[in-house]
């Protein structure tokens, strides 16, 4: 079974999704949407994708333009068995209702609310849970970093509480608008929703969270306190995580101390884009004093939610019963590897 997959919304998120479709052998892309005629919209031609408007009315726009459109959401809602709604967040409650309408499944993002689907999801924490399901949300991308790597420790030696200061990026890289260039800026609502966000995927978990944002583009790094139930050394620790899928360790002692290292060590990896899917863990800032786990971690928020969506995919159009099978196709297509 190949299933079609159409992208609303071909953005930051979407256009990654997009190709990663691409890359795998059990799903296509039947289309993608674009409000204007932007850059966004020529790459989505380049890359072959059938090109939509969000609203019918848009399509006078994109053809003055010499932008051909297959026609509106609503034509490509006739072709598609799966959404994956990429648009901004708050609009999501319009759209699953004209999903609900067609008769098509639809995987919402994080900056949606956990009620609009009652499914959040992680592929290694609860992969199960979204299995044949009409709606789930693939959780944020600060989300998605914590539980990939709480989760793991969690089945391992039990956590007692948790308590992570998120340093939050500014802005996307291509966001000229959303960054303060001269300014740390402390969010005073505590604790922030991403701990509540973390608990819609492990909901027994003790955990209260911090942001800071700050004016970069490039990623976002955790601050990182465990207090676990069984003892552990740094060793047990590094070995959990080292056979946990999507995170991988970097080191300062081997050069690589700031975001931008990273950054540079995913374009010298080839990845697309200069995308780094994984959750990167300091392997020399990892420590633990009496049954404390202290770490540091960095999520590239362009990119870690991308193969979720993927494995998310699977899962509603129960295409793969066995999450880790899924995981390790994902991975195996999208050059995710230790």
């Amino acid at each position: 079974m190949t299933v079609r997959v159409g992208i609303n919304g071909y953005g930051t998120i979407g256009k990654r999704v997009a190709c990663a479709v691409k890359a795998q052998d059990d799903m296509e892309i039947v289309g993608v949407t674009k409000t204007r005629p932007s850059y966004e919209a020529r790459l989505a031609e380049m890359e072959k994708f059938p090109l939509y408007t969000a609203e019918e009315e848009q399509i006078s726009t994109f053809e003055k333009e010499g932008i051909a459109t297959k026609g509106s959401l609503k034509d490509l809602l006739e072709v598609a068995d799966i959404i994956v709604d990429c648009t901004p967040g708050g609009v999501g409650e319009r759209y699953r209702k004209m999903y609900e309408e067609a008769g098509v499944k639809a995987i919402f993002q994080g900056g949606e609310e956990h009620g609009l689907t009652g499914v959040s999801f992680n592929a290694f924490a609860n992969y199960s849970e979204a299995w044949g399901a009409n709606f789930a949300r693939v959780v944020s991308c600060n989300t998605t970093g914590l539980v990939r790597t709480l989760f793991p420790i969690d089945h391992a030696y039990g956590i007692e509480s948790v308590a992570a200061t998120i340093v939050r990026r500014g802005a996307d890289p291509a966001d000229n608008k959303g960054s303060a260039l001269n300014a740390i800026e402390p969010s005073l609502k505590l604790p922030t929703h991403h701990g509540p966000d973390v608990q819609t995927i492990m909901p027994w978990l003790n955990i209260t969270t911090m942001v800071v944002k700050v004016p970069t583009t490039l990623m976002h790094v955790h601050c990182i306190t465990i207090n676990l139930k069984k003892p552990a050394k740094e060793q047990d620790i590094l070995a959990v995580w080292d056979s946990a899928p999507r995170v991988r360790f970097v080191n300062g002692k081997y050069g690589i101390k700031s975001t931008a290292q990273i950054m540079e060590f995913a374009k010298d990896l080839g990845r697309s884009r200069g995308d780094f899917m994984e959750i990167a863990v300091w392997q020399d800032g990892v420590k633990v004093r009496d049954n404390t786990l202290y770490y540091y971690q960095a999520v590239h928020q362009e990119s870690d939610v991308v193969p979720e969506n993927i494995d998310c995919i699977r899962a509603m159009m129960k295409l793969e019963a066995d999450g880790m099978k899924s995981i390790q196709k994902t991975n195996s297509t999208l050059g995710i590897s230790k």
